[in-house]
């Protein structure tokens, strides 16, 4: 029997990485060199600076088109849900959770990016202003999502004429996503997600081999930013192998199709290639797109290796949306 590869080594050489990348690699680093630590100067403030486009990031864009529905949470909170919809009827609802370290960002942060997923897939998008740490560490954020979940099972026919789910994020998003996918199944036996799209995900929050070794390189994500994320995010848990806080170690079986999606120049680039490999070896279909060169947060930033990967993902929903 022939072996199939389930990708090719080539693709981490420094080789493959296009001059396009490497440029926009070393603008990057250029970029968040001498910014202030947020740790250090605050959340808040650092979130502020964010949205008034301080930084090494653009103000945010936001949509005409949004909307926000509130819904009650476990703990007795409100949590607002920004809904872009498509053009047309919606086929779908796809349920978005922000990146940010469980700590930065917001659901009316990345708007464009949302408005192309409901143009290019026809599905309602729903983005989750889940609570964040230091102020509201474990499990408020996942709690949130959680009862996201559960409030589309039971009113999104009503609210958009549809009760087909698909679910994704990016970063701490691409975390929450695989947490909220196992406790739906676990804590309220719904497996009907039709797909997944996770996004250079944090899947072993005790810290993978790439996490570990990355350095002090400030290609978005270095080791010590993981570090302090996960002590605001758990900052009394010492296990963190605990699987609702590491999917890694959870039982994976009977979840949805998957897409993973990373760079190579990624500190969590193992966090993919592991969840992958356990998500297949559990029985589940799964897909693994690796981007030469990519760094963390490289579908945020205009480059062709964006494009690329983006296109993939809309055309990864559509398939599983059928």
């Amino acid at each position: 029997m022939t072996e199939r590869r389930p990708f090719d080594p080539a693709l981490f050489n420094d080789a493959a990485i296009d001059p396009e990348i490497a440029s926009l690699n070393a603008q990057i680093i250029e970029l968040f060199s001498g910014q202030p630590e947020w740790w250090i100067v605050g959340a808040q403030a650092s979130r502020d600076a964010r949205r008034g486009g301080a930084g090494p990031f653009p103000a945010p864009v936001f949509s005409d088109r949004a909307r926000t529905i509130t819904i009650t949470g476990r703990d007795g909170n409100e949590i607002p849900l920004r809904v872009i919809a498509p053009i047309h009827p919606p086929r779908g609802i796809y349920l978005h959770l922000h990146g940010g370290g469980w700590v930065l960002g917001g659901a009316d942060m990345q708007d464009p990016m949302l408005e192309r997923i409901a143009d290019n897939t026809g599905q309602a998008i729903v983005a989750v202003e889940y609570r964040l740490a230091p102020e509201h560490p474990y499990p408020a954020g996942p709690d949130d999502c959680e009862a996201a979940v559960a409030w589309l099972v039971q009113n999104g026919k009503k609210e958009f004429g549809t009760d087909v789910l698909t679910i994704g994020g990016e970063s701490a998003g691409g975390h929450l996503t695989a947490v909220t996918i196992l406790r739906t199944r676990d804590r309220h036996g719904y497996t009907g997600f039709r797909g997944a799209n996770i996004i250079y995900g944090a899947f072993d929050l005790s810290m993978t081999p790439s996490q570990r070794l990355f350095g002090n390189t400030r290609l978005v994500l270095r080791t010590i930013d993981m570090q302090q994320f996960y002590n605001a995010f758990l900052p009394t848990i010492t296990d963190r192998r605990v699987p609702d806080i590491s999917p890694l170690y959870a039982d994976l079986r009977n979840l949805c199709p998957a897409l993973f999606t990373v760079g190579t120049k990624d500190a969590l680039l193992d966090d993919t290639l592991f969840m992958h490999a356990r998500w297949v070896a559990a029985g589940n279909e799964a897909e693994l797109a690796i981007y030469p060169g990519g760094p963390h947060g490289f579908t945020l930033f205009p480059n062709d290796l964006s494009s690329s990967a983006t296109a993939r993902m809309d055309a990864f929903l559509n398939r599983v949306l059928g």
